[in-house]
């Protein structure tokens, strides 16, 4: 079974390289920087030692900012995630998880962002977060930048797949990769008030993003960066700008990094 999958998986990456001239461009860079990548100022074993030196219990600390919601965002996520696996169990392929999620919905909920841009969107389960909190709060737009699985046939239909109809009337998907989708993204915001990294997990791609964005974020700006423990850019980050305000929370045997003043946010 292992080897069909895999030569599924050759077959359909192929297909989506010879589509069109633009597909073919984005595989090849995709394969140059995962070559060329870097890992940062920090051994895998030094930043893993880092990350956990600094590790907070994220139940205790927002349930600490405030329990009413914080409770209400355990009950909400949970019912979500038993929702979304009863979806999920349905197709064939394995779409990734859905990162830190209950603080998503907490943060937004908590600081009523205009503007979230998010790149990586998977399955949807960060999207969902996103956008039932904007909902509930009356305000904001949700930008997603994602690429197609170019691994699976007919791709596309997949992004975003858990997202429920009723809250896309808040949302912005832009699906050509992140160098293409981020320039479209900002050409029509000018100011982010949260930005979730959940796309490439290179250093290089991180990198990128930030140097693309960093010039529409704000003093107040939630900056949230998952699966940290890839590679040392999130404490290369911290440290060369010297940033103190910042968290590091595991969830279900990853890490997320997040920069904020989050102990001042119940009073934003």
């Amino acid at each position: 079974m292992s080897n069909l999958i895999q030569k599924n998986n050759i077959f359909n990456i192929l297909r989506f390289g010879l589509k069109s001239p633009q597909n073919f461009k984005i595989l090849v860079e995709k394969a140059i920087e995962r070559f060329f990548d870097i890992k940062g100022n920090l051994s895998e074993k030094e930043n893993r030692d880092w990350i956990k030196s600094n590790c907070r219990d994220y139940i205790e600390f927002f349930k600490n900012i405030d329990a009413n919601l914080w409770e209400e965002s355990l009950q909400y996520t949970g019912a979500f995630k038993l929702k979304a696996e009863g979806a999920l169990s349905k197709i064939n392929y394995n779409l990734g998880g859905g990162g830190i999620y209950p603080i998503l919905y907490f943060i937004t909920k908590l600081t009523k962002p205009k503007c979230i841009v998010e790149t990586g969107v998977a399955a949807g389960f960060s999207s969902q977060m996103f956008l039932k909190a904007i909902q509930e709060n009356g305000q904001g737009i949700l930008y997603s930048s994602d690429l197609a699985y170019f691994r699976l046939k007919d791709p596309g239909q997949y992004i975003g797949f858990l997202v429920e109809s009723e809250l896309k009337k808040n949302w912005k998907l832009f699906t050509e990769g992140d160098k293409i989708n981020i320039a479209n993204i900002k050409k029509e915001v000018s100011s982010i008030d949260i930005f979730h990294y959940d796309s490439d997990k290179s250093y290089n791609g991180r990198v990128f993003a930030l140097k693309q964005l960093g010039s529409l974020f704000h003093a107040g700006t939630v900056i949230i960066f998952d699966d940290i423990q890839d590679n040392s850019h999130f404490h290369d980050y911290v440290q060369e700008k010297k940033i103190k305000e910042y968290y590091i929370f595991e969830f279900e045997n990853k890490y997320v990094g997040v920069i904020a003043n989050l102990s001042k946010l119940s009073s934003t």
